[in-house]
Order: structure tokens, then sequence, then C-alpha cells
């Protein structure tokens, strides 16, 4: 019985821990676009003239620093 002193007070205060990052969640702004994610899943960016050129563009000079023809 003496253990149930130690347990409960732990118990109420990880409840409430809990409690709070969910409550501090919501008012973030966690929550907002659920359905954000699984759509930019699906879109398509290695297709051509969708902007990945413009992220990668060729090297125009090799890295080694050598003059091969």
């Amino acid at each position: 019985m003496n253990v149930l002193v130690y347990l409960l007070p732990l118990a109420l205060l990880l409840g409430l821990t809990g409690l709070f990052a969910f409550l501090w969640s919501l008012k973030s702004g966690q929550y907002d676009d659920l359905d954000g994610a699984a759509v930019r899943v699906l879109s398509d960016d290695d297709l051509p003239g969708s902007g990945s050129a413009e992220r990668n563009p060729p090297a125009s000079k090799p890295r080694n620093g050598g003059s091969k023809p």
C-alpha cells in the first residue's frame, strides 16, 4: 500500500504532462493540415519541366580541377 503513495502522483503527473503536450500541439497548429502530407507524397517532382533542373544545375567544370578534354 505504501507504493501507491508514489505511484498515484507519478501517474497523475505523467497524465497531465501528456495532456499539456497534446493541448500545446493543438494550439501550435500541428493538426491543421492533415491531408497535405498525403497529397505531397503523390506529387511527382521527377518529371521534366517541374523545376528539378533548377534545383540541380549541371556542373560546368570538373570538381577535381583537372583539365581533361
